[in-house]
């Protein structure tokens, strides 16, 4: 099957995915709903495809953006939402949660970043001025809310005690990341840096100097800190996290890869990072896996411990040819093909073992896995829109 033939088969699956509203649901049959962190990645991803549905996607959140301290839903005034099943009444309650949820730490920053890059790629100055509002109110949550330690870092704890444990990507209702809250993720700091600076050049088309100026060098103060903090001297890499006592969660894992694309890493310490990311225990024929596999807890079924996804592979393509690395970068573009190839499709995530593809998302399989999901088509798609 040749790239247009691939190409078309990937806008039939995000048409699946489709709201009539326009915002991509985040897959099929699991997760057909609206999702803060998928929804805005999977609309990052098709900005140069089809930037309606960023369009739609930030309107809708707007809409649903919290304004008041809920502990159930883990509300909080400018929070963007994590998840919402519009089949429910929006405050109708399930046993242990209610709808909208809310429990995403990067879901608001990566807002500000989509909203930025909307702009600049379709040049709408006008949707500043509609969302303003909202725009605002994710700063000044990130602000208020995000940054609970007062140390300039996006954190997380629960205030649900049934709501999600972690609440990163990487998110899920236990500690299968064995980090103690408030929990600092790598990536999270990254996108709060991308996230300033987004609000910095939105707020300058406003004409609000004083506040792009504060937002600049809080994320250029940001920057400096997170190279600082979760470096591993000894590993030449990142670590995963920062714990509730500010110790490093020391993994090789992929997440530190997403520093890339938003500009994050001092520039001394990406040829170390790159090629940490593409060592034989990280990258396989099939992509970059999440854990790598030198690692104690790995396990090549692990959801968040060992498998691949496409999403996170294109967060470090995206930054890979940003920085001017494309033979790295056509390795992984190279590695997603290679599944296309062999399953016609490209599901949430797979397995690799002992070299060898595993699909899971067959039944039976040992770590389910969406056959259709919107930020794995969306990635492959863009990474084919790059030739």
């Amino acid at each position: 099957m040749d790239g247009s033939s691939i190409r078309r088969r990937l806008r039939e699956d995000l048409k699946q995915l489709m709201a009539p509203e326009g915002y991509l649901r985040a897959g099929a049959p699991r997760f057909a709903n609206l999702f803060g962190r998928d929804s805005l990645i999977s609309a990052w991803q098709t900005l140069s495809i089809d930037p309606a549905i960023a369009a739609a996607t930030l309107r809708v959140l707007a809409s649903l953006q919290g304004k008041r301290l809920d502990p159930k839903s883990e509300e909080e005034p400018g929070k963007i939402l994590h998840e919402h099943r519009f089949e429910l009444d929006s405050r109708k309650e399930l046993p242990d949660w209610s709808f909208p949820y809310y429990g995403s730490i990067d879901s608001t920053p990566l807002y500000l970043v989509v909203a930025d890059a909307y702009v600049e790629s379709t040049g709408n100055v006008g949707i500043v001025d509609e969302l303003w509002h909202a725009i605002e109110a994710a700063h000044k949550w990130m602000l208020a809310f995000g940054d609970r330690g007062g140390d300039g870092y996006l954190e997380y704890i629960r205030k649900n005690p049934h709501g999600l444990y972690h609440q990163a990507w990487k998110d899920g209702s236990k500690d299968h990341l064995r980090i103690t809250p408030p929990v600092a993720m790598v990536e999270v700091q990254g996108y709060a840096v991308a996230a300033y600076r987004a609000y910095a050049r939105l707020a300058r088309r406003r004409g609000t100097t004083d506040a792009a100026a504060a937002a600049e060098r809080t994320a250029a103060k940001l920057r400096d800190t997170l190279n600082r903090d979760f470096w591993m001297p000894d590993a030449q890499f990142f670590a995963l996290a920062l714990d509730g006592s500010r110790r490093q969660r020391k993994a090789i894992t992929s997440n530190p890869g997403h520093l890339l694309l938003v500009d994050a890493v001092a520039s001394d310490r990406i040829g170390q990072l790159v090629k940490r990311l593409l060592a034989d225990d990280m990258f396989t024929p099939y992509g970059i896996r999440n854990h790598a596999a030198s690692e104690p807890d790995f396990d090549p079924y692990g959801y968040h411990t060992g498998t691949v996804w496409p999403h996170d592979n294109w967060f470090i393509y995206k930054g890979l040819l940003r920085h001017g690395r494309k033979v790295e970068a056509n390795r992984i573009r190279s590695a997603m093909l290679r599944v296309w190839k062999e399953l016609g499709r490209i599901p949430e995530l797979w397995a690799v073992v002992d070299g060898s593809l595993e699909d899971l998302s067959g039944s039976g399989s040992p770590m389910p896995s969406n056959p259709l999901q919107a930020w794995s088509s969306a990635a492959l798609l863009d990474m084919l829109a790059d030739r």
